[in-house]
C-alpha cells in the first residue's frame, strides 16, 4: 500500500526530506504523497520515515492504493533503475551483495 497525508497535516516539513523516492511533496495546502513513488521505503528502511518522524500522526496507509510486498519491491526496483527480478520480496533481494 501506498501512504497518504491526512488533513490533520501541520506543514511542519519534516517528512518531505526524509523519502528516499521524493515522493512527498507541497500539495495545495497541505503536503501531499505521490501514490506511484511510495514503496514505504521498501528497498531503503525497515519502516516508512515519514511516518516515524510526523509529530501528528498523519500519515496512514492509502486504502485506494493496496500494494503487496512483491508490488513495492517491483517499484523500488524500477524507481533506483535495478532490472526487474523474478523474485523480489525473498530475503536480500535489495542488492545488497552480491556481483560487483
Amino acid at each position: 500500500m501506498a501512504l497518504m497525508i491526512t488533513d490533520e497535516c501541520i506543514n511542519c516539513d519534516v517528512c518531505e526530506p526524509e523519502c528516499p523516492n521524493g515522493a512527498i511533496s507541497m500539495g495545495p495546502e497541505i503536503y501531499v504523497i505521490e501514490h506511484s513513488k511510495c514503496t514505504e521505503c521498501v528497498g531503503h528502511f525497515d519502516e516508512p520515515q515519514c511516518v516515524q518522524v510526523c509529530p501528528v500522526n498523519c500519515i496512514p496507509l492509502n486504502p485506494e492504493h493496496v500494494e503487496p510486498k512483491d508490488v513495492l519491491w517491483a517499484k523500488y526496483r524500477r524507481l533506483v533503475g535495478l532490472p526487474a527480478a523474478a523474485d523480489v520480496s525473498a530475503p536480500g533481494a535489495e542488492g545488497a551483495g552480491g556481483s560487483a
